[in-house]
């Protein structure tokens, strides 16, 4: 029984690690911006890591998919079950972290492919790590499948395939598109509520100064406030959160205005994104103006979103002889729409049609 327990677990969490590491290798960059979440001053307050957010990605999400497979032909286990132990506690510390003081509402932990709840993914981390304390504690039992040289050739191989298609994707785009805004999505649609979905349950809370020192108050406190008082703000605390549509806050604003409800019913429109000018590729942003003549003579109109401001989009259009207008989006929803900076969509009538890197632009079929 403890054998079948032993191998039933080596099974389980090697192939979950796989799957897991597949899906984030298919597009380390959104698993980066996890990582610089995690890194930022809210959180663990580490902004010298951000700079290294895509390297360490690229370095865990190869690890996970060459330990799962290291699991599961039985290459050197004392090493793969403590690496596999070290991992799962770290991974444990952040999903509790998250959910506990709710600061990271998606780990990332399967991309975009399956969203989790910070407590759904602490859950699954308990889990993982209850079966990997079965492999600690019965680690002789994990016996290599193959000789050593098979061994040695099928992690050489997996090393290096998986390196390859991290190399890839970061010059191309994901090989298979989780996000809403993947190729045949519409974008209206997206961004609909469904007649009856669930609403939010939304507390309003009070902040006053009391004594020197903020305090909070209900709705339900207010006549407990105390006399001399002093109101400070106003927050509203999320109790239960509704229906969030899978494409919300999507704009395309200038100058105070949203032009997307216009833009989306456009017939032809080509959308070039780029959430920070100051950090877009300059090769390809070198490439747009062109792109911008080629697309006209087609029939399309041409705008650009992006998060910069102002000055930073001057500044671009000045350097790059851009003279199409750029529109407003939040940096978030831009590099959910698409990883490269910058990158082309063609999208008609709101239907996404085609999305393409800044390197792949002879791939557009107009």
């Amino acid at each position: 029984m403890k054998n079948i327990i032993t191998q039933f677990s080596r099974i389980f969490v090697g192939i979950l690690f796989i799957i897991s590491g597949l899906i984030k290798l298919n597009d380390p960059i959104g698993f980066s911006y996890k990582l610089a979440e995690y890194f930022s001053e809210p959180v663990f307050n580490m902004p010298f890591f951000v700079p290294f957010s895509l390297a360490i990605a690229l370095f865990l999400v190869i690890l996970e998919v060459v330990l799962g497979i290291m699991l599961l032909i039985g290459y050197k286990t004392k090493f793969t079950v403590w690496s596999l132990l070290l991992l799962i506690v770290m991974f444990t510390f952040l999903t509790f972290y998250s959910a506990y003081f709710n600061v990271v509402k998606d780990c990332g932990c399967f991309g975009d492919a399956l969203k989790l709840t910070p407590w759904q993914s602490f859950t699954k981390d308990i889990v993982l790590l209850f079966f990997i304390l079965i492999l600690f504690f019965n680690q002789k039992m994990v016996k290599p499948l193959f000789s050593n040289n098979v061994q040695n050739i099928v992690i050489y191989a997996s090393i290096v395939l998986s390196s390859l298609i991290g190399v890839w994707v970061l010059n191309h785009l994901p090989l298979i598109d989780f996000r809403p805004y993947k190729v045949g999505n519409n974008i209206q649609k997206g961004m609909r509520i469904p007649d009856g979905a669930e609403k939010s349950v939304v507390e309003m809370v009070f902040i006053y100064k009391v004594g020197g020192v903020d305090k909070e108050f209900t709705e339900k406190d207010l006549m407990a406030i105390p006399e001399g008082a002093v109101f400070v703000d106003r927050k509203d605390k999320v109790i239960t959160e509704g229906y969030v549509p899978p494409i919300h806050d999507f704009t395309m604003e200038k100058d105070g205005s949203d032009y997307k409800e216009e833009f989306l019913e456009a017939p032809k429109l080509m959308l070039i994104t780029a959430y920070d000018l100051t950090k877009a590729d300059h090769s390809g942003m070198a490439k747009m103006e062109k792109l911008n003549q080629d697309a006209k003579t087609k029939g399309y109109q041409v705008i650009a979103m992006t998060a910069s401001s102002p000055e930073e989009i001057a500044a671009a259009k000045k350097q790059f002889g851009l003279t199409f207008d750029f529109y407003f989006c939040d940096a978030i929803t831009v590099k959910t729409i698409e990883r490269a900076n910058p990158s082309i969509v063609l999208i008609e009538k709101g239907t996404i049609k085609q999305k393409v890197h800044h390197n792949d632009i002879a791939d557009l079929k107009f």
